[in-house]
Order: C-alpha cells, then structure tokens, then sequence
C-alpha cells in the first residue's frame, strides 16, 4: 500500500487521457488513491518550487498563510470546495470537500495552474517561510524534542535518509509527502506527519503501518513503531468521529431485539 497506482489523466466528464496545454505548457492530471484529492504534474520543466524542496501546506483557515501566497489565495477564490493545497516542486495537490464535484473546480484549477507557471512568479512571498513558523502560521503541529548522543544521532540520520530516498518519492508519485518530526530513543518510535493526499486517504493507516514502519523497522532495528502526527483540526475531527462512532454503538444496542421464538399453534 506505499505506493498505490491509480493514476489517470482527466477530462470534464471523467477519466480518461488528455492534457492542457497553453501557451506551450502542459499539465497532467492524475489521480490518487484519495477520492477527494487529485496531483496536477507539470510536464514541460516549468516548476513550481526548486527541485527537491520542502512541499508546502497550506488549508482554506491558514489566512495568514494565504496573504502570503498569491497562487493560494486565488485557488480559495475561484474554486471554492477546495479545503487544502500541497505545494511540491513540479507538481500541486488539490484537496476538495467531499460534497463538491471535480467537474465544478477542476478546470479552473488547471486554468490558475497553467497561467501561474506561465509568469514566473512565486508560489509564496519571501516572508512566507517565517511567517509559518509564528504561532498563528496555521497548521502548526506540536514538534517533540529530542536530545542525541553521537549513537542516536546516526540512527536518527539513517531514518531520515530512508525516508527521504526510499519513501517519500514512492509517496510523492501519489500526490502525497511525508515530513519526518523526530525519533524518540526511549521507546523507539518515529514520529511523521503525512501531507497532500495522504492526509485524509482511507488507506493512510494502511501505509503508515504496513509500508512505512515496516520498511523502517526492516533497515533500522531501533526502530519500534510509527506515529503519524496530527494537527489541532485533524485531532478534533478524530475525536469527534470517534464520540459519534460510540453514540452510534450505543443506539444498536438500546435498540429493541426482535423476538424470533417460534410459535406453536
């Protein structure tokens, strides 16, 4: 399940090959293993962020964030139903509510994208990267701390290269990525934080438990468990899932049984 291949390119009325292209770009369209998330690849060289960088994240609430991306800003304007962007280097994540359908923002989508690409411009302003470390800089996650020895350190280091090398391109094909937070030496667990269209994807457990710790327990045997790290709104809908999932066990059981005896005549 660490890499699911369930890419397609899209057309207005559903799946099928074809590209856009404009002012000689093209953008692919591919699907991912979440229903409500689709990667939008740029295919002629022009990039979105210098090969290799950091994706960012940014949600329909980071308003902060968002006055400092005028690509984002404008996504949240047009295409509303849109929840979150992951911002890569040659390719974006879109992340749609539910409710909405592709065919109401998909190509608008593609018109922004390829119009972006055309002018050069940044993604982000060049006090983005501060402004997301500040407290009110949206999806801010509680970071553990650990401290190393010279031991600890090195398989510190050796996680983060597997990740780096082996899984978080396989994770990228799939228009998600994965942010390593840290290793606690005590119990040996990895803390990550999966992003894009891992972040709501039915079989994110799935590949956290059985792709990711798997493979990292395999290379480094220090390692214990994997935990994926949440962020404040996912936490709260956890919970809230998790109250709703018990009010609804607790109805079947009140419910009355129906009397199956047999009767004679």
């Amino acid at each position: 399940m660490l890499r699911v291949s369930l890419r397609g390119r899209f057309t207005g009325n559903g799946l099928s090959p074809v590209s856009l292209a404009r002012r000689g770009l093209s953008i692919q369209v591919l699907s991912t293993p979440n229903d409500n998330a689709l990667k939008f690849l740029s295919k002629d060289g022009e990039m979105f962020q210098t090969r290799g960088a950091k994706s960012i994240m940014i949600k329909n609430t980071d308003d902060t964030l968002i006055d400092h991306s005028n690509l984002a800003k404008t996504l949240f304007v047009q295409c509303p139903g849109i929840e979150e962007l992951m911002i890569g280097d040659d390719f974006l994540t879109v992340n749609k509510d539910s409710m909405v359908h592709w065919n109401q923002i998909k190509p608008a989508v593609l018109e922004i994208l390829t119009s972006h690409l055309s002018s050069g411009d940044s993604v982000v302003s060049e006090e983005f990267q501060n402004v997301k470390e500040q407290k009110e800089g949206g999806y801010k996650v509680n970071m553990p701390k650990f401290e190393y020895n010279e031991d600890e350190q090195e398989v510190s280091e050796l996680i983060e290269e597997l990740i780096d090398t082996r899984i978080r391109p396989a994770i990228m094909e799939d228009g998600g990525d994965i942010d390593y937070r840290g290793w606690d030496p005590a119990t040996g667990t990895v803390y990550l934080k999966l992003q894009g269209a891992c972040t709501s994807c039915s079989s994110s457990e799935v590949t956290l438990k059985y792709g990711i710790e798997s493979m990292l327990k395999h290379y480094v045997e220090e390692v214990n468990d994997v935990i994926q790290m949440l962020d404040p709104e996912q936490e709260i809908a956890l919970k809230e899932f998790d109250k709703l999932e018990k009010k609804l066990s607790e109805d079947k059981k009140e419910l009355p049984q129906e009397d199956t005896t047999a009767h004679s005549q």
